[in-house]
C-alpha cells in the first residue's frame, strides 16, 4: 500500500512490559512497540504495533496458559512419535487420530470429531492425548477423564468454590477442542446424563472439534441421545475400534511380539 512501510518506525516508551524485549532490536530499541512512519490519513497513524521480539513474548505466555488450562500434565509424554502403531490391532486407529490431528482446523475438513473404542490398555487414551498434545501449539484444549469432568462441575456448588457453575461450563462446552476420555464409565445420576447431554449436544450442533474415548460397547452402554450424535457419520466419520490387547501387563518381551511381522 502506498504510503505504508514500517522500515521507519519511531519506538516508543511502555511501562506495561513485565519482561524487557530484546534492547538490541533495531526496530523498537528495546521497547516492545513502535510507531509506524505513516500519513497522518493512514488508519495506522498513531497505532502502537506489537514488535516482532514483544511479540515472541506474547506467544510464550499464551502457551503456557494454554498448557496450564489443557489438564494435560501428565500426558506431555503421549505424542504421536511416542505411540507404537507397530503393535497388532492399533494401526489403523493411529492413522485415523495422525490425520485427524493435523486436519481438523481446516473448515473444509467434514469430519470434526474422533471417536476411540477401545479395551483397557490399548492405547485410545494415549492417541487422545497425542492428538491434544498436537494441537495445543495452537489453540485451547481441554483433556478430561468424564467421570472427572463431572466431579469438577459439581464442585462449583460448593462454598469454597472459586469459579462459577455457568463459567467452568461455558469453558467445557465451548473450548476449541475437548477430548472426553473413558466415556461411558461416568455415574448415572439423571444430573450427570443431563450435563454430559448438553455438552456434547452443544459441540455436536456447532460442530466443535471433540475427541471422544470409551472401553464400553458404545450402543449399548452409553446413554442413547449421546451415542446418536458420536454415531452421526456426517461429523464423526466411522468409530474406530482398537483391538489390542491390555499393553501394560505385557512384558517387554511379549510387547516385541505382539509387533506386526514384516
Amino acid at each position: 500500500m502506498e504510503g505504508f512501510s514500517d522500515s521507519a518506525a519511531t519506538p516508543v516508551t511502555s511501562s506495561a512490559s513485565e519482561h524487557k524485549p530484546d534492547p538490541a532490536c533495531p526496530r523498537c530499541k528495546g521497547v516492545g512497540y513502535y510507531l509506524l512512519d505513516v500519513p497522518i490519513d493512514h488508519p495506522n497513524f498513531g497505532a502502537l504495533m506489537t514488535c516482532e521480539c514483544k511479540q515472541e513474548e506474547f506467544d510464550q505466555r499464551a502457551a503456557e496458559e494454554r498448557r496450564r488450562l489443557s489438564n494435560l500434565e501428565h500426558f506431555v509424554n503421549k505424542t504421536f512419535e511416542t505411540f507404537d502403531e507397530n503393535v497388532e490391532g492399533v494401526e489403523r486407529a493411529y492413522r485415523r487420530a495422525r490425520e485427524f490431528a493435523e486436519r481438523f482446523p481446516d473448515e473444509d475438513y467434514p469430519i470434526k470429531w474422533l471417536i476411540l473404542i477401545g479395551n483397557y490398555g490399548c492405547g485410545k487414551t494415549h492417541l487422545a492425548a497425542a492428538v491434544a498434545n498436537h494441537a495445543l501449539r495452537h489453540l485451547r484444549v481441554l483433556f478430561a477423564n468424564v467421570p472427572d469432568l463431572l466431579d469438577h462441575l459439581r464442585s462449583t456448588f460448593g462454598p469454597t468454590s472459586e469459579v462459577g457453575y455457568d463459567t467452568r461450563f461455558e469453558t467445557i462446552r465451548d473450548i476449541p477442542l475437548l477430548v472426553l476420555d473413558d466415556l461411558g464409565t461416568e455415574s448415572t445420576t439423571p444430573w450427570a446424563r443431563e450435563k454430559l447431554y448438553q455438552i456434547i449436544n452443544h459441540r455436536y450442533n456447532n460442530k466443535l472439534p471433540t475427541v471422544i474415548t470409551s472401553n464400553r460397547d458404545p450402543e449399548s452402554s452409553i446413554e442413547p441421545r449421546i451415542f446418536s450424535r458420536i454415531a452421526d457419520r456426517a461429523l464423526c466419520g466411522e468409530i474406530t475400534t482398537l483391538n489390542a490387547s491390555d499393553y501394560r501387563k505385557l512384558s517387554m518381551d511379549q510387547r516385541k511380539l505382539k509387533r506386526k511381522r514384516p
